[in-house]
């Protein structure tokens, strides 16, 4: 390698290119193996409720991953890493939106009465339903003109990414009946984010 490639290699938007590239790579696989699954009749006895616990569990993947972003950008002193953050939390948003619409659509096609009585009946649904709608605002401002627009409030706005991790889990938390092993890993995951986030915060204030 030259060091003239050498050096576009190491460049920051040579890096983010890179990584977006993995990241597009890294989202579409899960939808990918969905779908020879699915068509291949791999989906298991109850193939909705896969779809629906894959989508969900990859939307909550994606959200860890973009709060990761700003510690990991304290700690590498790597401040192009910024750059793929919105990535993260759109293709978060994207899996949300997987999620649920499979539950609207392939579980209860759209029969609203009857998706009414399995919020009264499971409040966990509505507790993942109110987590859906906090991320609208978040992807409707994710773009340079409503950063613009907004100034100081869009920081505010998007602090709501706090409160839609901490209902993501707690659906989780109460969708599961017996093994708790991977919400117990998620909010652990989060937990330390949350920990490191903190004091950095606090180290910025000193």
């Amino acid at each position: 390698m030259t060091p003239s490639i050498s050096r576009l290699f190491k460049s920051p938007a040579a890096k983010i290119r890179a990584l977006k590239v993995l990241i597009w790579l890294g989202a579409c696989l899960p939808l990918l193996r969905l779908l020879i699954l699915g068509l291949t009749d791999g989906l298991g006895a109850n193939p909705v409720e896969f779809i629906e616990r894959s989508t969900g569990t990859w939307e909550l993947v994606f959200l860890l991953l973009s709060l990761s972003i700003t510690p990991l950008r304290q700690w590498t002193q790597q401040s192009w890493l910024i750059a793929v953050r919105r990535l993260l939390g759109l293709w978060m948003f994207a899996y949300a939106c997987v999620h649920v619409l499979t539950y609207l659509w392939l579980d209860y096609s759209f029969d609203w009465s009857d998706i009414g009585k399995d919020i009264v009946k499971h409040p966990y649904v509505l507790v993942g339903a109110s987590a859906f709608l906090l991320t609208l605002p978040l992807a409707a401002t994710s773009n340079q003109r409503a950063i613009r627009a907004l100034k100081q409030r869009w920081k505010s706005l998007h602090k709501l990414v706090y409160v839609i991790a901490v209902l993501a889990l707690l659906h989780f938390w109460w969708l599961v009946k017996k093994d708790v092993t991977e919400p117990v890993i998620y909010s652990v995951l989060f937990a330390g984010l949350m920990a490191a986030r903190w004091q950095l915060a606090l180290n910025q204030r000193r």
